[in-house]
């Protein structure tokens, strides 16, 4: 059986990266803000997402199936960091593109 939620992840993080550098070309993964912002919504998502994924008693129960079963830390699959990446990243790069644009346009 294929493990579906890493595949997907994998995909998500794949054309997020592959729209910053071929279509939007945002320059965020150039910025240290880029870089800090993410880090910041890491330490939350850990926090966050260790609570509803623990083991010991879970919020959140994925089908044991559908991803690679590798947690770390706090119980976290590590899928959820490649989704949160691709989340986080796509939104930062359209807002970062909508800037560029506006500045652009008023020149």
């Amino acid at each position: 059986m294929i493990a579906e939620y890493t595949v997907m992840t994998v995909i998500g993080m794949l054309v997020v990266v592959g729209l910053e550098f071929f279509v939007f070309r945002s320059g965020i993964f150039r910025r240290a803000k880029y870089w800090a912002a993410l880090f910041i919504c890491l330490g939350f998502q850990c926090l966050v997402d260790g609570w509803l994924t623990k083991l010991s008693d879970p919020i959140v129960v994925y089908n044991p199936d559908m991803f690679l079963g590798i947690r770390f830390p706090f119980d976290i699959p590590i899928e959820d960091f490649g989704f949160g990446f691709a989340m986080i990243t796509a939104v930062l790069m359209l807002w970062q593109w909508n800037l560029n644009r506006r500045s652009e346009e008023a020149q």
